[in-house]
């Protein structure tokens, strides 16, 4: 349920701390021969160090996009974790995926909790061919297949657009329109769109207006980390149907 405690995690048994040891000396030698720093605090040695994996640990939300489609979160965007992941996407921090990975799969796993997702097939919220040549992957890609998420190639490569940082939430929305193109017919599919960060909301819901005018349900969307004070009210306790659209 969202917003519920963290139960406390279980006591590691002597075989779990042995390999935990073993673990730190291998990223000891290995910090002496690649040097590194952790992208959540600069700290040397660890690609993400103890104290920014604590941080990093996911605790769901759910929120509303302006249209209706329920959005889920593993994170909140600020702090160790826009540090984290601004260095896995803008900086070609590819292991980060491996510590992002669970807050999207917890975020997806709080979705089924409180729809249904049966048939539901998951899709990718598509970059364009210009942002992938420049990272060298793709981001949401990536996440999904670290967090063992099978999904569904629905998108074609986003039209190139303007960078979004600068604009505001209708300027947004403007500069999506027509970016977001299916690359086969989705007609009576429903999907769960993905992406790696939620701020206004534009995005996703550019994507999902483009799956919804083709003749597909978009159920909901899930994110690694969102902004939850900028678009929306809270989900909460949904537990009824979710908003649809013919």
């Amino acid at each position: 349920m969202v917003g519920s405690p963290r139960r406390p995690p279980p006591e590691r048994s002597q075989p779990d701390r042995a390999g935990r040891l073993i673990r730190e000396a291998a990223l000891d030698a290995l910090a002496l021969l690649l040097p590194v720093e952790c992208a959540g605090c600069g700290r040397p040695d660890r690609s993400v160090c103890a104290e920014c994996r604590r941080a990093l640990r996911p605790e769901p939300t759910s929120r509303r996009l302006p249209d209706g489609t329920p959005v889920f979160s593993g994170l909140d965007y600020d702090g160790v974790a826009r540090r984290v992941i601004l260095a896995f996407k803008e900086h070609g921090r590819v292991e980060l995926a491996r510590v992002l990975a669970p807050a999207l799969a917890a975020a997806v796993t709080e979705a089924g909790a409180v729809l249904d997702l049966r048939g539901v097939e998951v899709v990718a919220v598509p970059g364009s061919r210009r942002a992938r040549r420049r990272r060298g992957f793709d981001p949401v890609v990536s996440l999904l297949s670290r967090a063992g998420l099978d999904r569904a190639r629905v998108f074609a490569p986003a039209a190139q657009h303007t960078a979004q940082k600068t604009l505001s939430s209708d300027e947004r929305a403007r500069n999506l329109e027509g970016v977001f193109v299916l690359s086969g017919p989705v007609a009576g599919r429903r999907f769960l769109l993905v992406d790696d960060v939620v701020t206004t909301g534009a995005t996703l819901a550019a994507a999902a207006a483009a799956a919804r005018s083709a003749g597909a349900e978009v159920v909901a969307a899930a994110v690694v980390a969102s902004t939850p004070k900028l678009f929306g009210p809270s989900v909460g306790a949904l537990r009824e149907p979710p908003v649809t659209f013919p």
